[in-house]
């Protein structure tokens, strides 16, 4: 069996470059399949962000993508066209060389093309993002005339990938229901292979919070919600472990609204440390592709309290189980439920061990054998 992923860059520290890397070493380690990771973008000085078994064979294309935004309309359409046309040269060639089973496009970076490369492979677009999020932030700081042509490629992009792909893997059912035109959807979700040295014990006054600090993860709401509870608790301790463009914003709100019991670290190696350590996790994304960060944390044994945004928490947290799940938005009931959890020590032991139950459902040997049927059906 021969399998082929399509992804952007494997240099960068995104949980998409980390999903890939561990399904390609798996697939070819474990079930002896001959893998190939075809780096779009990537040049061949640039080290990879996560280790590829030696059984993994890497190809950088080193296309210049982001050359075009040197230049101004129209010109810039010229060079994206010619680009574009360049990369699916170089990727149709080295598809005929391999002659895959399967391809298999990661995320939203030329998914489109990938449907379009003439060959004898079955092409499958792994999503890493809902359908509603997907190239949504193209349009952003664009004049009217960029806007017009983001909007018809967006709609064009949809079309190409539901007319060409053979099957659209996604994390979650809620985006599942969103690709109701394809030919065939499968929903596969993420694993993860932080190890857990310790189970929290949850008996520790720290909260934890895990992501970059950009719009769509929420920490403008978390502030708000933390900013409504730290005087009540004042031996609880808020830590935020991200980095991102928000951060010196974050702080200084932090600061002006003079915040208490907060902290907002960069990221660590180490995470699975401080998820031991922490009692209760917390989330207020305004939409979620899938969140290895809740998987993280119930794999460690913490409650989670999330807003239900589309469509990542819902696939992971059992609702009054093992964490809970907040109406998107609602920073009051968000409040009240994590007052309850740092209050009740014993609720928080009983979601504890619903969480380390849940957190079984996502078993890197349960997962990747959910692809391994995909690839081997009849």
């Amino acid at each position: 069996m021969k399998i082929v992923y399509i992804i952007e860059t494997l240099a960068s520290t995104g949980g998409t470059e980390r999903m890939v890397s561990e399904k390609a070493n798996y697939l070819s380690e474990y079930f002896n399949y001959d893998v190939y990771i075809i780096s779009c973008t990537q040049k061949q000085s640039q080290e990879n962000a996560f280790k590829l078994s030696n059984t993994v064979e890497q190809i950088n294309l080193a296309i210049p993508y982001y050359s075009q935004y040197q230049h101004k309309y129209p010109m810039r359409l010229w060079i994206k066209y010619s680009i574009n046309n360049r990369l699916k040269r170089d990727l149709t060639k080295c598809i005929r060389k391999i002659n895959p089973d399967f391809l298999i496009g990661i995320g939203h970076f030329k998914a489109d093309l990938v449907c379009k490369i003439k060959c004898n492979a079955k092409k499958i677009i792994e999503c890493h993002e809902a359908r509603p999020f997907t190239l949504s932030g193209m349009a952003q700081h664009q004049n009217t005339l960029s806007k017009l042509y983001t909007i018809l490629y967006r709609n064009r992009y949809f079309k190409t990938i539901e007319r060409s792909a053979d099957t659209i893997v996604t994390l979650t059912h809620g985006d599942k229901l969103m690709w109701n035109k394809a030919k065939h959807v499968v929903v596969i979700p993420n694993f993860s292979i932080m190890p857990v040295y310790q189970i929290s014990p949850c008996d520790t006054k720290q909260i934890i919070a895990v992501g970059r600090l950009s719009w769509e993860k929420g920490f403008d709401r978390l502030l708000s919600i933390w900013g409504m509870m730290y005087y009540r608790y004042p031996e609880w301790h808020l830590v935020i472990f991200g980095e991102g463009e928000l951060e010196m914003e974050l702080k200084t709100k932090i600061t002006e609204c003079d915040i208490k019991n907060i902290t907002i670290h960069h990221f660590t190696n180490e995470l699975y440390k401080e998820y031991a350590k922490s009692s209760i996790c917390v989330m207020t994304s305004y939409y979620e592709g899938f969140s290895l960060v809740l998987l993280e944390a119930i794999k460690h044994g913490i409650p989670c309290v999330s807003f239900n945004c589309p469509f990542g928490p819902a696939s992971i947290i059992d609702d009054n189980q093992c964490g809970f799940l907040i109406d998107n938005g609602n920073i009051h009931q968000f409040a009240e439920r994590l007052s309850l959890l740092i209050e009740n020590d014993i609720l928080r032991k009983d979601f504890s061990k619903a969480a380390v139950i849940r957190s079984n459902d996502f078993a890197i040997d349960r997962i990747m054998g959910l692809w391994k049927n995909l690839f081997e059906k009849k």
